[in-house]
């Protein structure tokens, strides 16, 4: 096993040491990275900045300097400020244009001395679940060329499959880090709606976005979630014994592939045997209240907050030029008529804003009731489908919309604003499934260690095939 295929915490102990330099190490992380162009996973890259904080990097721990991402290459999501890159957003309009600042999570990864490799790509503006963008071109599967890596953070899941980069930065909306980590086969943590600062980030909804890490094992999650909050609450459980885990089986363990279904039954397995208690239950009106606030809410945040953003962070653009210049006709289709008749009318988001509540209490209760400290479900009901699957996609030999469908469980906790985390579970048919685990509202903390025990307890993640 090479050094750059090791976990943050690995690396930390071998630059401190100075076992390993750092310059080594992003040597190979280059030359990996240009090896994997047809993943088509970074929309920038900069090889010779990167070397260049390097060796930075690596003077700073040899006059003693120590922090917890001193020398650790990361790379963001190309929806965030990055001073040195443009910020794209994935979108025509914003293409190549330098931004002013660092986006406030960005500030957090560099005081704790992580290195910036480039930026990732993703669904156009965030607007979708498979990174298939028709401005910057398709993010690939690392496990499978002809598929999709997931959206909208998908370059962010490939190049952290692909050993490209030991973690990134993703946000999520409704899914956005949670369903790439999922159909790469690494882990991504949707935090607490709050907890992680979106100045900087170029947003769809202030009441339902997030930035989140995406890793290769649940403590270096942790570890990247305590630099972007400031809360390094340690992880106290080491192990499953007693911890009440609710499995909700309608509406999220119905209608699944049958190889998501087999995968995920046997984590169950896997869980009960090391002792947890596995509470069978159902969330009943779950769906039917997600539904009424998840679109209503973006879309009229999206209007409101990416004019505020653009002005803000003087991107040069308005927000009737940037609408005009999409190029994915799916992403088209949803903001066209925004600012012509078409948006979301205030009352309407008014109401969806108090069915926000009533979803929040739903969660709330039903943690409560069942004296439960997470729910455990298969992230998506399939595994990755294949690029040019935009429309529409197979479940158990029906055709399906392809964004409801990858988007059907990990929306609802969105909507609430709870956190979330998505785990490898195994493979189905050679594609990666994910397990994923909700917890209560600012359980964050909490939530990281039971995943850790619950990571303990899963099939080692294997490497994906096309891992260079």
């Amino acid at each position: 096993m090479h050094a750059a295929d090791l976990p943050i915490t690995a690396l930390r102990e071998l630059l401190d040491s100075r076992a390993l330099s750092c310059a080594a190490l992003v040597d190979a992380l280059i030359a990996r990275t240009e090896a994997a162009g047809a993943l088509n996973a970074y929309t920038r890259f900069d090889a010779a900045a990167l070397r260049a904080q390097a060796l930075q990097a690596d003077a700073r721990i040899a006059a003693g300097e120590r922090l917890p991402l001193l020398g650790i290459p990361i790379a963001v999501k190309d929806n965030v400020d990055v001073l040195g890159f443009p910020c794209d957003a994935g979108t025509a309009a914003l293409r190549g244009q330098p931004v002013s600042a660092d986006a406030d999570l960005v500030l957090r990864l560099r005081a704790a001395g992580a290195l910036i490799t480039g930026k990732t790509g993703l669904h156009e503006l965030a607007f979708g679940i498979t990174s298939n963008n028709a401005v910057s071109g398709a993010v690939h599967n690392p496990w499978d060329l002809q598929r999709i890596a997931g959206g909208s953070s998908g370059g962010s899941g490939a190049v952290v499959a692909a050993r490209l980069v030991p973690a990134a930065i993703g946000t999520d909306t409704g899914g956005s880090v949670r369903v790439p980590s999922a159909l790469c086969g690494v882990v991504g943590l949707r935090p607490t709606v709050g907890r992680v600062s979106g100045v900087g980030i170029a947003p769809i909804s202030t009441t339902r976005d997030t930035g989140g890490p995406m890793a290769r094992s649940v403590r270096d999650c942790a570890l990247l979630d305590g630099v972007l909050t400031g809360d390094a609450t340690p992880l106290a459980i080491t192990g499953l014994q007693g911890i009440r885990i609710g499995v909700p089986r309608q509406p999220f363990w119905a209608d699944l592939d049958s190889g998501v279904q087999a995968v995920a039954e046997a984590a169950l397995a896997a869980l009960r045997q090391a002792g947890a208690d596995l509470v069978e239950m159902d969330l009943p009106g779950v769906v039917e209240v997600a539904s009424a606030v998840g679109f209503p809410i973006a879309l009229f945040e999206f209007v409101r907050d990416m004019r505020h953003y653009l002005a803000s962070r003087g991107r040069g653009i308005t927000l009737e030029a940037l609408i005009a210049g999409v190029g994915s006709p799916d992403v088209a289709g949803v903001v066209d008529g925004l600012l012509t008749g078409g948006g979301i009318p205030e009352a309407v988001y008014r109401q969806a804003m108090v069915d926000r509540q009533r979803l929040q209490a739903l969660y709330r209760d039903a943690f409560a009731q069942h004296r439960i400290e997470a729910l455990v479900f298969p992230t998506t009901p399939r595994t990755a489908a294949r690029i040019g699957e935009d429309e529409t996609v197979e479940l158990n030999g029906r055709q399906q919309p392809t964004f409801l469908t990858f988007i059907r469980n990990t929306d609802p906790g969105s909507n609430a604003g709870i956190p979330g985390i998505s785990l490898p579970a195994g493979l189905a048919a050679g594609l990666p499934v994910g397990l994923a685990l909700d917890g209560p509202a600012g359980s964050d903390r909490r939530l990281l260690a039971i995943a850790a025990a619950v990571e303990a307890v899963l099939p080692p993640a294997p490497s994906a095939p096309l891992a260079v």
